[in-house]
């Protein structure tokens, strides 16, 4: 596997001068969301130049990486029509940075049918699936012209918020351009992370032949919650995760989540040797 990191987890510097840190760590590629990372210059729709992507490109090259994913987290089931269409403009924009720069996939998560991108029971009803998949259509269209693939991330919080509804995205949809990120830790809640191991076991049944990337993180229970932290800092247990990868998805991108500049190496070394061992 091809293990990297959140560029937006490291420290608080310009591109130019984080990439050579996170490649120092050993980390071959990058998940970016310019607007996450980049704030020395403008990254809005109208920013997002061939040159600029161009430049991107080159950077990320010479300093030895992959992009892995160019993330675009937007609401793709929000109520407020104009909104909606300013999302779908700017996935656009993003799909075409990513076929100037190679990027593995542009990734996103699912939304909610709210304005505030927030939980509420209605993410898990049909109409909410329904409105999510009507709306990622035209994306998924655009990227095939531009000949980049899509990556739809199941969260429990989203309308796409387990296994079987991420399934129906995929044939629904029915694009070769359209795959899946994995993160497992992301498809668990207060009420089911103790049947972990078989949610993850679905989750790689249903999903493994359009797995393109794997997110790795950890979790922790507090407040009759669960609390995202960096891999080896909370409960989870990897094992069947690189045996999966290791035998089904070689030189998969693998990127960590939730690290900090302090512990992302620790952590990469971690899911290293669990992968080795697998």
């Amino acid at each position: 596997m091809q293990l990297g990191i959140r560029v937006h987890d490291g420290e608080k510097l310009p591109l130019e001068q984080l990439l050579p840190i996170l490649r120092s760590r050993g980390f071959v590629c990058g998940h970016i969301a310019l607007s996450k990372s980049i704030s020395e210059v403008s990254t809005a729709v109208s920013a997002l130049t061939p040159g600029f992507a161009m430049y991107l490109k080159k950077l990320f090259a010479k300093n030895e990486l992959d992009v892995a994913v160019l993330g675009c987290y937007l609401n793709l089931a929000t109520p407020d029509e104009a909104a909606l269409r300013a999302n779908q403009e700017k996935y656009m924009a993003n799909i075409r940075v990513a076929s100037l720069m190679g990027c593995g996939v542009v990734g996103t998560e699912t939304g909610a049918p709210n304005k505030e991108y927030k939980y509420e029971p209605a993410c898990h009803t049909e109409e909410a699936l329904n409105t999510f998949i009507t709306n990622l259509r035209p994306v998924v269209e655009y990227a095939e012209k531009m000949g980049v693939i899509v990556a739809i991330e199941p969260v429990w919080k989203h309308i796409v918020c387990n296994p079987k509804r991420a399934r129906r995205v995929l044939d629904e949809i029915g694009s070769p351009n359209l795959q899946i990120i994995f993160d497992p830790v992301n498809l668990l809640c207060y009420n089911n992370y103790s049947e972990r191991n078989e949610i993850f076991a679905e989750a790689m049944e249903l999903l493994g032949k359009d797995i393109a990337v794997v997110h790795i993180k950890d979790f922790i229970v507090k407040d009759n919650d669960l609390v995202s932290v960096a891999a080896g800092h909370g409960e989870m247990d990897y094992t069947e995760i690189m045996k999966f990868i290791k035998k089904e998805k070689p030189f998969i991108h693998v990127s960590l989540e939730n690290t900090v500049p302090e512990n992302a190496e620790e952590a990469r070394m971690l899911i290293q040797s669990i992968w080795e061992q697998a």
